[in-house]
């Protein structure tokens, strides 16, 4: 809640003119709590679920013709059951197991540095900013991931999330409770590291969201962003991982690829592309 009840107020503090982006954050946030705001955190898991897959899934379900060529795994189509299966299990997942946690967590949002206040940060901070949490979420993520695949952590948890090994956009976050708790950690760590303003801390819930949605679509397409962003794997690297399933001993990363070939978890992968590549250039 913004400690200011008119736009004059807060530019007297500002010394400035505010920007339309200031001027529209004063009127939505001025009156509501800062643990409102954080609990938007929420709003925005269910909106972006819903809405980011959607376009594809009910092309592939409505006309598989049309995106049978970019298909990973070709030979699998799921069905309607199984989309709605995969998304009621994560919406009800996440309400029980994250909704909680969301609720509770704004006391440490508020210790780590989070605030709402004017002004906004700048383009520049704010790209910063992003580029900081998805490194130190991706480097986490993957040692959380590794110590998911083995036998007690893949057997007792992270087995539910390979339960589709032909993945489509909603299983990103399908999951078992426990691995949602889990893998709920490291994307806190960057803004707990640097913090910043809670627009900030939105769009990177926005950002690893829709990332890690992206590595699960199941579809390689011309414009895919691998081909453009260095070092990121996308559904090419992240589907392997999944068709191999539980004995997957490579592509642990869901972001970027430099741990995996830091570490020696590449090589599988790497071995399947040249495998891909020597049928293309035979046929």
């Amino acid at each position: 809640m913004l400690p200011y009840a008119t736009d004059g107020e807060v530019e007297a503090a500002l010394g400035r003119t505010m920007t339309w982006a200031e001027a529209a954050w004063f009127r939505y946030s001025a009156a509501t709590p800062d643990y409102c705001l954080n609990c938007h955190h929420i709003i925005i898991f269910l909106v972006v679920y819903t809405l980011a897959p959607l376009p594809l899934a009910l092309l592939d379900l409505w006309a598989p013709a049309i995106t049978l060529p970019y298909k990973l795994q070709p030979r699998v189509q799921l069905s309607p059951a199984d989309f709605i299966r995969c998304y009621v299990h994560t919406v009800r997942v996440f309400l029980l197991a994250m909704g909680p946690v969301q609720l509770l967590s704004y006391p440490a949002v508020k210790m780590v540095g989070i605030w709402t206040g004017l002004p906004l940060p700048s383009v520049g901070k704010t790209v910063a900013q992003m580029v900081v949490y998805l490194l130190v979420d991706d480097y986490l993520g993957y040692w959380l991931h590794r110590l998911m695949h083995t036998k007690w952590g893949y057997e007792k948890i992270h087995h539910v999330h390979h339960e589709f090994m032909a993945p489509i956009g909603y299983v990103g976050p399908y999951a078992h409770w426990a691995d949602e708790l889990i893998f709920g950690i490291p994307p806190f760590i960057g803004p707990a590291l640097v913090p910043c303003h809670m627009t900030t801390f939105w769009l990177w819930s926005v950002i690893r969201h829709l990332a890690l949605m992206d590595a699960h679509i199941g579809f390689d397409f011309p414009l895919n962003p691998t081909k453009f962003i260095p070092f990121y794997g996308g559904a090419p690297h992240h589907d392997y991982h999944h068709r191999v399933g539980g004995k997957s001993k490579c592509n642990f990363s869901t972001v970027f690829t430099f741990c995996d070939y830091l570490y020696g978890t590449a090589e599988g992968y790497r071995y399947h592309k040249a495998s891909l590549a020597k049928g293309r250039c035979n046929s």
